[in-house]
C-alpha cells in the first residue's frame, strides 16, 4: 500500500463518485469498502460515510462530509497518457454527465474534481534540455483545450524548412 492516499470530501456523492471513477479507470480499479454512519452521526444513521476505492492500483478515499468544503482547481489529478486515443477516452469519460472542459488539458468532472489529461510527450519535452523545443510546445499547448498529440509533435519539431 502506498503511504499517501488521496482523500476527497463530498457533500453526499462519495459512493456515486467512487463508482464513477472506478468505471473510468478500468483495470486495477475497484471499490474496497463502504463505511456507514452510526448512531453518533454526524450523518444520518446508515448513510454512506467513507468509500475506500482503488484507481489503477492507487488507494483513494471519499467522504460524505456535507456541504462545508468544495473542490477547487488548486488541487487536480494528472492522468498521463501515451496516445491520443487514451486522451480522447479519459476526456470523454470524465466530462460525461456534466463535467466542464477548461484549457491546457484541464477539466472538471461532474463532481467538481479537477483533472489534467496530459500526454507524456508534453511533460518530457518541457522538462528536456532543448529549451527552444520546450518553448514551442509550451506555446502550442497554451492554445489547446484538450491536448492534440499530433499538433504538439508538430510544434516540437519546429518550422519546416523550404528545400533550396
Amino acid at each position: 500500500m502506498k503511504p499517501i492516499t488521496p482523500f476527497l470530501w463530498f457533500d453526499k456523492e462519495a459512493e456515486q463518485a467512487a463508482r464513477f471513477y472506478v468505471s473510468v479507470f478500468k483495470g486495477r480499479s475497484k471499490i474496497l469498502g463502504v463505511s456507514r454512519y452510526g448512531e453518533a452521526g454526524p450523518g444520518p444513521k446508515g448513510s454512506v460515510m467513507v468509500v475506500d476505492f482503488q484507481l489503477d492500483g492507487q488507494r483513494w478515499s471519499a467522504l460524505n462530509g456535507g456541504p462545508v468544503f468544495k473542490h477547487s482547481p488548486a488541487i487536480s489529478f494528472v492522468v498521463r497518457c501515451k496516445t491520443q486515443k487514451e486522451i480522447d477516452t479519459y476526456w470523454k469519460k470524465l466530462l460525461a454527465g456534466g463535467g466542464q472542459p477548461s484549457q491546457c488539458g484541464w477539466l472538471t468532472d461532474k463532481f467538481g474534481v479537477s483533472w489534467q489529461i496530459v500526454p507524456d510527450i508534453l511533460l518530457v519535452t518541457i522538462a528536456g534540455k532543448d529549451k527552444a523545443k520546450a518553448d514551442r510546445i509550451m506555446a502550442a499547448q497554451m492554445k489547446m483545450v484538450k491536448f492534440d498529440i499530433a499538433a504538439l509533435k508538430e510544434a516540437a519539431a519546429g518550422p519546416k524548412r523550404k528545400a533550396a
